[in-house]
């Protein structure tokens, strides 16, 4: 019974660890999608200012 309640607890931290490390690489990809996409909507709204 003691083994079954060890490996339960071991799955529910390693699980939880697998979630939030899955959880950060996508939070890193929209926010690196988000900051190219204001990249290039700055440089199109300071062509625009220039002209």
């Amino acid at each position: 019974m003691n083994l079954l309640i060890v490996l339960l607890l071991l799955a529910l931290i390693f699980g939880g660890v697998g979630l939030a490390v899955e959880g950060l690489k996508w939070f890193l990809i929209i926010s690196a999608v988000l900051f190219v996409a204001s990249l290039a909507t700055g440089a199109m709204n300071r062509g625009r200012l220039r002209a």
